[in-house]
């Protein structure tokens, strides 16, 4: 499997790094589901532990990066079935 790529990118006056990495359907699958579950803990398992400090914008922005996320590999399973058949 090949690796990664890093390169910048400039959103106002904020440069941004941008990593481009490749993995397979079943690894942005299973990617996708962790994350997923880690945001379910965050947002009602996590703000029951003593000390919890909630972060509404960080958890805003793991919803909709899982969200983009699930579309990809959406897409990608989609695209195996029409090869297939």
């Amino acid at each position: 499997m090949a690796g990664f790529w890093w390169t910048e990118i400039a959103i106002g006056n904020n440069r941004m790094p941008q990593i481009t990495l490749k993995l397979t359907d079943q690894e942005l699958g299973l990617l996708t589901n962790l994350a997923a579950d880690q945001l379910f803990r965050r947002e009602f398992i996590d703000p029951k532990m003593p000390g919890y400090k909630f972060n509404p914008a960080e958890l805003s922005l793991g919803k909709k990066l899982v969200e983009r996320l699930r579309v990809i590999t959406d897409r990608a399973a989609n695209a195996r079935i029409t090869k297939a058949g």
